[in-house]
């Protein structure tokens, strides 16, 4: 049961990093448009909000490289979320906290593939 739990947090953790790595490389480019569209940081802490949840379910169950890499990219996902809210800056440690959390998540995922 645990190990079903486990991998459907893989997927919304993998679905979720790549919503809001695609929602980061794009919107940027969506708002050249004279379309009217501003950036909410408010998505973006939806994102990490949904991520932060996933990980924190993941990471008593994976091994150490794996939950590291996990809590690393999330704490760089809200650090950056943090800093755009209250600092009005977009860095790129969103993106970084992005890519990590998928390798993160594509890591235990296949790992629980190797051991079915």
């Amino acid at each position: 049961m645990k190990k079903t739990t486990s991998l459907k947090m893989d997927i919304l953790g993998i679905s979720s990093a790549g919503l809001c790595l695609v929602h980061c490389l794009i919107f940027p480019l969506i708002s050249i448009l004279p379309l009217g569209l501003s950036h909410n940081p408010y998505i973006d802490l939806a994102f990490a909000s949904i991520g932060l949840w996933a990980v924190l379910n993941i990471i008593k169950k994976v091994s150490l490289l794996v939950a590291l890499l996990l809590l690393t990219s999330i704490t760089l996902i809200i650090l950056s979320v943090f800093i755009e809210v209250f600092l009005d800056y977009h860095t790129s440690l969103i993106l970084l906290g992005g890519i990590g959390m998928i390798l993160g998540h594509l890591i235990n995922y296949s790992n629980h593939k190797n051991t079915h």
